[in-house]
């Protein structure tokens, strides 16, 4: 739903897409209603607890008093137009963070004077340095008792970053009249800590530190460097009170700039959000690199299958509305809501995929079962878990057998809000079953194999193919290529090999995804007329698993590389904990009063990890982490039940085909007429 449009005291001739981002709780929901409120958005302040945000608009995010999804407002200051988005704070959604990065100009990262640097500030600070995305600090709640200065900016030198710049001051600190005042830089003071900070990235800047010079100007470096990602302006204020956020939104204006605009014909973009209206339309949230996108436009967009293949899919722009601008055209720097595109997805990309910063937070780990409560409806169900996934792409959903669907998951949180989406928007009760981890394969070793028809001999299928597997670097996904030229058969029937291959791979030899492999297409022929597109969908997987069994296929677990920061006197204890969790270590290090251990844990751990350590650290250790390197699992193999009728047993998969036409009406036998 479109937020409330501002009277406006001048046009916006610029557009800056600001991300406001924090760990759960820092109030960052709060930060965002109150500079809407302020610059007129919207004409009264709402609360989180209250359930009256205006961001948090769906009825789950309102009663939890938690983001679920990234939402977009704006305001305008002067020339400058700015997009808001606000993202959620929770673990269990960052993949919703994930894509508002990719649409962004700059951010805020919000913190609480009280509770401080928390484990997802570092994961978000961690990312946004990595991109080097200008970054602005706001701590809130300095009129909180226990709100901390001094010690919070030590914390946050250690911890984040020791490129940051506290810009205010506050006075009467963790009360209710505690107010920010504005640091001058013409403080000569001022101007020099200012400079020790510049000098880490300006050679001229350090020659005048060191010869005990202060430079006349200081601000605009500190523009220059915060525009490039390598300091972060500290501000402070209270999202409750108002104070310091004036202050805040002079900050924006004066050390964010927008992206520089490519200049392109062909539009450029990113789908970062997808809604539904009532009546079931879907609305794409598309922010715009280069270009312009117009009303009734035909427009093509591309994604990353399965196979690592690029898909397109088209469609015509029926509707089109400009975040704080109303009708269209949609130019570069802008976001729009897109309607009359039936088949969009997050993460579309509009032109070609080279625009915009990229960050890969840890896919989902997780993996639950679910079944209807109501027995009889599990299409149903499926149907709804399917539309929840365009939204969220990578919680994946599969068919799991028996009518039942498995979901990829981030956490206990998701999953509660997922069954309650179902509840709510689909009217299907489901039940998840406990969740496990999900492992992956790669291929050993090169292998081949090939089903070649022969006229006179007992044949399954009239069709030939043969194909070769071999590895792929960790990390390079699945390519599918054709060696077999391509007159030999018709293109449908070349798509539908590739598409099998596709799935085949979703379940190797112990039933896991396979990756980090290619997989060619050495040999094709066909017997006219008894063969169509679908035979070969049938023959392509029992191929495609013969050569990964000649190949040797090694089941992985994902893995994180981890920080956990440890008081001196708990050392051995945490050490001994990641031991026994199976985490390879590094050598520690010393940190102020305390330690960094690092290591490689395999993600299945990390829950173990997060739990035990406040009673072995009195609650002061904490846990950094990132996506780290997969690894090979020790001991047998998991298994994950089969859906596919296991085309490595012959019998078992020709009657795996025949039931399933005969379930969706096809008549005919499977394999060779004559057997």
């Amino acid at each position: 739903m479109p937020l409330p449009t501002p009277a406006r005291t001048a046009i916006p001739t610029r557009t800056l897409n600001l991300g406001v981002l924090a760990h759960v709780d820092a109030g960052k929901t709060s930060l965002t209603e109150r500079l809407l409120f302020e610059h007129g958005t919207i004409p009264r302040l709402g609360s989180v607890d209250g359930g009256d945000t205006q961001t948090d608009s769906g009825e789950l995010e309102r009663r939890r008093g938690i983001t679920i999804r990234s939402a977009v407002a704006w305001f305008a200051v002067g020339d400058l137009q700015v997009n808001l988005v606000d993202t959620p704070g929770h673990p269990d959604f960052i993949a919703e963070v994930e894509r508002a990065l990719s649409v962004l100009d700059g951010a805020v990262l919000v913190l609480s004077a009280v509770e401080g640097v928390q484990a997802q500030t570092k994961v978000l600070m961690r990312s946004l340095r990595r991109l080097r995305l200008p970054t602005l600090v706001f701590v809130n709640k300095v009129d909180r008792a226990g709100a901390r200065y001094d010690d919070l900016l030590a914390e946050i030198r250690r911890t984040l970053t020791p490129a940051v710049v506290p810009v205010a001051r506050v006075d009467r600190l963790g009360t209710r009249d505690a107010r920010v005042v504005a640091r001058s830089f013409t403080d000569r003071s001022f101007a020099a800590e200012v400079a020790e900070v510049l000098a880490e990235h300006d050679l001229s800047v350090l020659a005048r530190v060191v010869d005990g010079e202060v430079p006349d100007d200081v601000a605009g470096p500190l523009r220059d460097q915060t525009c490039r990602g390598l300091v972060h302006p500290v501000f402070f204020g209270s999202a409750v009170s108002g104070a310091g956020t004036a202050e805040l939104t002079d900050g924006v204006r004066r050390f964010l700039a927008p992206r520089p605009v490519v200049a392109a014909d062909e539009p450029r973009g990113t789908v970062f959000a997808v809604e539904r209206t009532a009546q079931g339309e879907k609305v794409a949230y598309l922010r715009l690199f280069s270009g312009t996108v117009r009303g009734r436009q035909r427009l093509v967009l591309r994604r990353r299958g399965p196979s690592g293949a690029v898909e397109e899919h088209r469609g015509r722009v029926a509707g089109l509305e400009v975040v704080g601008r109303g009708a269209g055209p949609l130019t570069a720097g802008d976001i729009g809501r897109v309607r009359g595109l039936p088949r969009v997805r997050v993460g579309d990309r509009l032109g070609a995929d080279d625009d915009g910063p990229r960050v890969r937070f840890s896919p989902p780990i997780l993996e639950s079962v679910v079944r209807p409560a109501e027995p009889g409806r599990e299409v149903a169900l499926h149907a709804a878990l399917t539309r929840l996934a365009d939204e969220d792409p990578l919680i994946r959903t599969r068919v799991a057998g028996g009518g039942a669907t498995s979901v990829l998951l981030y956490g206990a949180v998701q999953r509660e809000v997922i069954a309650e989406r179902l509840q709510r928007e689909f009217g299907v009760e489901a039940v998840f079953e406990q969740a496990r981890p999900v492992y992956f394969e790669r291929p050993v070793g090169p292998g081949e194999a090939v089903h070649e028809f022969t006229p006179r001999g007992p044949n399954d299928f009239w069709q030939t193919v043969g194909v070769r597997v071999e590895p792929l670097p960790p990390g390079a996904g699945v390519t599918v290529t054709r060696q077999a030229q391509l007159g030999l058969l018709p293109k449908s029937y070349h798509r539908a090999i590739e598409e099998a291959v596709a799935a085949t791979l979703r379940q190797g030899l112990y039933g896991w995804e396979v990756t980090d492999c290619a997989v060619t297409v050495t040999r094709v022929g066909y017997q006219a007329p008894n063969t169509v597109a679908a035979d070969f969908r049938h023959l392509t997987p029992v191929v495609v698993l013969r050569a990964l069994r000649d190949a040797g296929s090694a089941v992985h677990e994902p893995g994180y590389r981890v920080e956990v920061e440890v008081p001196d006197d708990a050392l051995s204890a945490v050490t001994g904990l990641l031991l026994s969790l199976g985490a390879d270590l590094r050598p520690a290090v010393e940190s102020g009063a305390g330690w960094l251990v690092p290591g490689d844990l395999p993600a299945r751990s990390l829950h173990d990890l997060a739990a035990a350590l406040p009673g072995l650290t009195r609650g002061e250790g904490s846990v950094r982490h990132e996506p780290g390197p997969a690894r090979r699992v020790r001991g047998p193999a998991p298994t994950r039940p089969r859906t596919d009728g296991n085309p490595l047993d012959h019998d078992e998969y020709l009657r795996f085909l025949s039931d399933r036409n005969l379930a969706v009406g096809v008549t005919g036998q499977v394999g060779n007429p004559a057997r």
